[in-house]
């Protein structure tokens, strides 16, 4: 069997061929079976799985001067809202003009206008597109619904990455596209959101003709006790509302907090209204009307 030379200690994980060459390494040890080629031009000491993070890597080294990942590839290296599956990110690099964009197998590369870059260090330093660009690079990719969530993603969260007026300036500045769908976005996004399920639930219910719920707010006890932060409130008649993604309680621990906690806020004077995620499924009917249900108890009635 023949014995194959060791590549230079000084490559990481993974590199590009010419900087493997330029350190000592033979083509012909390049072209090896113990080596893996992510993309064109970069070899890999290991397989590489599919996430947008381990693309990410392995595409770093072909990363020229003034190259960065931008687009929906933003939002999945923040750990940030995209779209649910079926749907699968793509792996979008992008420069702006006189740099150019990447053109290989398996990116989609973009040449952006000429401005002032917005690059920031995303996971492990990698070169990120700014997230308020980002989103508004989406709105030619995505769903009105997902461009909400997203909105919702970068306003939401302990530490909101921007304010809506961020967003506003950035569509004012560099335009709105496919009718105005980044206007509507922002019009229907709002700040405090926890998770996407919980935009795709604010929207379907207020489709379905019920009134527009109040966002991660805190209900207390009759003394003013803190008893618990709803995903979704109709204050007005004290319904609140949560989504459960859990497919079954896996701890028992967990499951009997939280039983404890539903009954803390039915003793708190609301009508706890559980989401599961079959109530979503198709146009989300079920969701609906186990809310419309919930309001119609309390005096709610519709138009009012």
């Amino acid at each position: 069997m023949t014995r194959r030379h060791p590549l230079p200690d000084d490559l990481p994980e993974r590199f590009h061929v010419a900087e493997a060459l330029r350190r000592g390494a033979s083509r012909t040890r390049l072209r090896a079976s113990d080596l893996v080629t992510p993309f064109h031009g970069v070899r890999s000491r290991s397989t590489c799985d599919e996430s947008i993070l381990e693309r990410c890597r392995a595409y770093a080294p072909r990363l020229a001067e003034g190259q960065f990942f931008s687009h929906e590839t933003v939002f999945a290296l923040r750990g940030l809202s995209t779209p649910e599956w079926p749907y699968t990110p793509r792996l979008h690099v992008s420069a702006h003009r006189p740099a150019r964009e990447p053109r290989t197998r398996g990116v989609v590369g973009h040449r952006l206008q000429t401005r002032e870059p917005a690059i920031e260090a995303g996971p492990e330093g990698m070169p990120i597109e700014n997230a308020v660009r980002a989103w508004r690079q989406c709105g030619r990719l995505w769903r009105l619904d997902d461009l909400v969530a997203g909105a919702d993603a970068i306003l939401g969260g302990r530490r909101p990455l921007a304010a809506a007026t961020d967003l506003d300036a950035e569509i004012t500045l560099m335009g709105d596209v496919r009718g105005g769908i980044l206007r509507r976005a922002l019009a229907l996004a709002r700040p405090g959101v926890r998770s996407p399920r919980e935009t795709h639930l604010r929207l379907l219910l207020t489709r379905h003709g019920l009134p527009e719920p109040g966002v991660n707010e805190d209900i207390f006890s009759a003394r003013g006790e803190f008893v618990a932060e709803i995903d979704l409130t109709f204050e007005a008649w004290r319904v609140a509302v949560e989504y459960d993604g859990r497919v079954h309680a896996e701890d028992p621990r967990q499951f009997a907090r939280d039983a404890d906690r539903w009954a803390a806020i039915r003793d708190a004077g609301w009508d706890h209204v559980r989401i599961l995620s079959h109530h979503l499924r198709g146009d989300g009917a079920p969701a609906a009307s186990l809310v419309r249900a919930a309001l119609l108890r309390a005096g709610w009635r519709p138009g009012q």
